[in-house]
């Protein structure tokens, strides 16, 4: 089957999707691309049909204008006093980037210009990120008061307790090479080249056989949740099945008998 994007207008998040990667781009002509209550289900909503999608393989997120997402609209969390609406909206938020970590694809994230808050998180839940070289990260909530827990969850399952920490309590901006640097991107690339860097490591991922990708997922996710034997029985279990599937029967007698793999 093929997911196709639910029903909005043309300065709204845009889908595409060929050759087993589909692209989710935030458009950028609402300031910097801040995740307001009704971006946050939108994305929601494409990303449940995307989980359906066979053809998709790999899932790229991206955004156009001067920022890949600067976390949560600020005004419409101010546009309330009400304790129950700020549940709801980062209740929804949460929400989201566990759905990104559930799907079944792996997810990079493209990052351009400033991923702030919620936007430093988006970026921390996806699977992999590509930055250009002139983008920035912050999880800045505390220079307004408000310190980012639930970009703290994000962050701290990427990047170690003490570097988490420094930008948890600090807000401080670091740069794409620091990012790289402390495990919140996997590659720095020029600006002029990030679009091309970042599909290229898709169609990596894309080549390889689709029950292996999404067992992969599925496995790195809900280890981490696990204890070391739990974890251990998990992978195991994954393998086993994994090695019932005609594509890895195939994969290992292609490099048996030194040819290529066929793949269905």
């Amino acid at each position: 089957m093929s997911a196709t994007a639910p029903s909005m207008s043309n300065e709204d998040i845009r889908f595409r999707q060929a050759d087993g990667i589909a692209r989710i781009t935030l458009p950028g002509a609402n300031r910097y691309n801040p995740l307001s209550g009704e971006v946050i289900d939108r994305l929601h909503a494409l990303l449940d049909q995307v989980a359906e999608d066979t053809d998709v393989r790999v899932v790229i997120l991206d955004a156009e204008g001067k920022a890949f997402c600067a976390g949560h609209d600020l005004k419409e969390v101010r546009a309330s006093e009400d304790p129950a609406y700020h549940r709801d909206l980062f209740s929804r938020c949460s929400a989201l980037m566990q759905r990104i970590v559930r799907l079944p694809q792996p997810v990079i994230a493209q990052v351009q210009g400033i991923a702030t808050a919620a936007g430093c998180q988006l970026v921390a839940t996806c699977d992999l990120a590509v930055a250009g070289e002139s983008a920035r990260f912050a999880t800045s909530g505390i220079n307004l008061g408000l310190f980012c827990a639930t970009p703290a969850v994000a962050v701290t399952r990427n990047v170690a307790p003490k570097h988490a920490a420094h930008l948890l309590f600090t807000g401080e901006f670091i740069d794409a090479r620091r990012a790289e640097a402390i495990g919140l991107v996997n590659q720095v690339v020029a600006d002029d080249e990030l679009a091309q860097a970042t599909q290229t490591l898709a169609e990596t991922i894309a080549a390889k056989p689709a029950v292996s990708i999404r067992a992969g997922k599925e496995l790195l996710q809900r280890q981490l949740e696990c204890g070391l034997g739990d974890a251990y029985a998990m992978a195991t279990e994954t393998m086993a099945c994994n090695m019932e599937a005609e594509e890895a029967r195939e994969g290992i007698d292609a490099f048996i008998e030194k040819r290529k793999p066929r793949w269905s």
